[in-house]
């Protein structure tokens, strides 16, 4: 990894600690929006339905996560990167950052869920590699998202309208995958396709975001 990604990954971390207002904001959204369901629901929920609003809290918390990314940089700041670093160097650097900040929201949430709404999984370590590839796929798709909805000059609003639909489907395999850590039964060699799948939707977004940004940073 060269010095400017690594140095660009740096200076975000810095500013996540110096505006901790933002990260206590998801930390609250996230612990409110347990702590509501646990009121709500009487008992403890079908392992289906604990498994949908497992996913679809991590679905709005990396949109609310993700999308300062990009909304936050003023354009005299871009414009000082845009002298010091490669686009492809920029777009990693934020790719990275957002996927372990991602990765931090999803064990939180995990634990509030366990602490809530029970353990329903019959695998706690199985039920968190699932939830870690999730969570770097649904990242990336929305740190790309957000760097569109930046050069369009658009707000969070226009992040979410972009990624809903390419985020579904992904969704939709993850909430499949980890019903294997909930105890549901799947035939041979299922589990390795889909894990293969949803692997192979990162590496393309991925891909596509560097490909895609260097476009987006000459504008």
């Amino acid at each position: 990894m060269k010095s400017q990604t690594i140095a660009l990954i740096k200076k975000d971390i810095l500013i996540e600690f110096r505006q901790k207002h933002t990260l206590y904001g998801i930390l609250l959204y996230i612990a409110s929006t347990i702590f509501v369901i646990y009121l709500t629901l009487n008992e403890i929920p079908d392992v289906s339905v604990w498994n949908s609003l497992f996913w679809i809290i991590q679905l709005f918390v990396c949109v609310n996560a993700v999308a300062k990314s990009f909304l936050q940089e003023s354009r005299g700041r871009m414009l000082y990167f845009y002298s010091i670093a490669s686009p492809i160097e920029f777009i990693t650097a934020k790719l990275i950052f957002n996927v372990i900040l991602m990765l931090l929201m999803c064990l939180i949430s995990l634990m509030l869920f366990f602490l809530f709404l029970g353990n329903p999984t019959i695998s706690i370590p199985l039920f968190i590699g699932v939830s870690m590839i999730g969570g770097i796929g649904i990242s990336l798709v929305f740190t790309l998202m957000s760097a569109i909805a930046a050069k369009a000059q658009q707000n969070a609003a226009l992040m979410a309208i972009l990624g809903f639909p390419v985020i579904l489907p992904q969704l939709m395999l993850l909430m499949r995958l980890s019903k294997v850590a909930l105890g549901e039964v799947f035939r041979e060699g299922a589990i390795i396709q889909l894990t293969g799948l949803i692997l192979s939707l990162d590496l393309m977004i991925f891909v596509l975001s560097v490909v895609l940004f260097p476009y987006l940073w000459k504008d």
